[in-house]
């Protein structure tokens, strides 16, 4: 299995209308604190670790 980077989501500016709105009116620490713990949650689903490497792989490189 590869890890899918096309686009997936069925209503993206849904999607990023929630992640925006958890993060409103929380300190930056707070919106650390929710990041890893969706991170944690997202990978707990996943759960292949192929999968999750590639992920961190691609999200560490620099644009």
């Amino acid at each position: 299995m590869k890890l899918n980077t096309e686009a997936n989501i069925a209503r993206p500016d849904d999607f990023y209308e929630l992640l925006i709105d958890i993060h409103r009116d929380k300190s930056d620490e707070e919106s650390a604190a929710i990041n890893a713990r969706l991170i944690l949650l997202l990978a707990n689903h996943i759960g292949d670790m192929d999968i999750l490497k590639e992920a961190m792989k691609i999200a560490a490189e620099e644009n």
